[in-house]
């Protein structure tokens, strides 16, 4: 009778634990994030190069910049006024390697004919987004364009003096129009301008549309912080040189390194979104080692899956 109630009450306890709900492991997708790299990432190569490398590293998601040349014999950049057979012809190219363009960017048009052009480009890729500085005159019709065309137009934080370098210069500019308009938070643009990366995004809470994520291995000296402050304003134009002389060079900055291994709190960055419920993409924009950056970019985005899995 002993052994009967022993083997009962061992039953019961393993049908408690084994029909307990099992948690499945948070993953970056399970957060409705989509990480990738920013083709200027691999400036230094093609469309079709960049997208090869891309995918050896595992990555499925790109930003397209439009100053790289397209290869795999499309003749030019993969600048917003191209002719429409030549834009179908990347469409092509992406599916063939099995990678999506999510984002565009950063491309400032100059004139009202341009903004329409650059939008039914975006509208023709089939994206949701673009990169952006607008000139505060064109922000009117920027805006009436994102709510017309219905795609969100991401306001990028070069770092200072740039106009968009901080997060209230932002706010100030885009108050009162569509809410399509947005960040595309630069992390790394941050710490070179000062500021505190998860501050930043509190401040932008809400307003994030995508994010150019980068760790940094230093914080900016003061002479290259001098050096920046001393660049023209935008619109302003640079000073004339006396007869002879040569304008200063700047210092080296804070480069890239692998996310996790850095100065810019890459963990906190995450958890920040998570806890803001953000959702969208994340681009890796490498800007070191350029010739042989993939395996960097490779590592930081497995360490976004690393700090993910081990969230609550």
């Amino acid at each position: 009778m002993k052994h009967l109630k022993a083997s009962l009450l061992f039953f019961v306890v393993v049908v408690a634990v084994t029909t307990q709900p099992v948690q499945a492991q948070k993953t970056p997708e399970s957060l409705g994030w989509k990480v990738g790299t920013q083709a200027y990432s691999f400036r230094m190569f093609t469309l079709e190069e960049a997208l090869r490398k891309a995918d050896s590293i595992g990555i499925k998601y790109v930003e397209g910049f439009p100053g790289q040349k397209i290869g795999a014999g499309i003749e030019g950049n993969l600048s917003f006024d191209m002719p429409a057979s030549k834009r179908d012809s990347v469409l092509q190219l992406l599916k063939t390697k099995g990678i999506q363009m999510l984002s565009y960017g950063v491309v400032t048009p100059r004139t009202e004919p341009e903004w329409r052009q650059l939008f039914e480009f975006v509208k023709g890729m089939g994206l949701k987004q673009f990169v952006s500085e607008p000139e505060p005159q064109f922000i009117p019709l920027v805006s009436q364009l994102a709510d017309q065309y219905q795609i969100n137009v991401a306001f990028h934080n070069h770092p200072r003096p740039s106009r968009y370098w901080s997060p209230d210069t932002l706010i100030k500019y885009t108050a009162g129009f569509s809410k399509r308009l947005g960040a595309c938070a630069d992390i790394g643009h941050f710490i070179r301008s000062g500021l505190d990366p998860i501050a930043s995004l509190k401040k932008l809470e809400g307003r994030i549309l995508e994010l150019h994520m980068k760790d940094l291995h230093e914080k900016p000296s003061a002479e290259y912080t001098a050096f920046q402050m001393s660049l023209p304003a935008p619109g302003q134009p640079r000073p004339q040189l006396a007869a002879g002389a040569t304008r200063p060079q700047a210092p080296a900055g804070p480069h890239d390194v692998p996310w996790g291994t850095g100065i810019s709190n890459i963990k906190g960055v995450l958890e920040e979104l998570k806890r803001q419920n953000f959702k969208g993409p994340m681009f890796a924009e490498y800007e070191y080692n350029w010739m042989t950056n993939a395996p960097e970019i490779g590592q930081s985005v497995k360490y976004v899956s690393e700090v993910v899995s081990k969230m609550k």
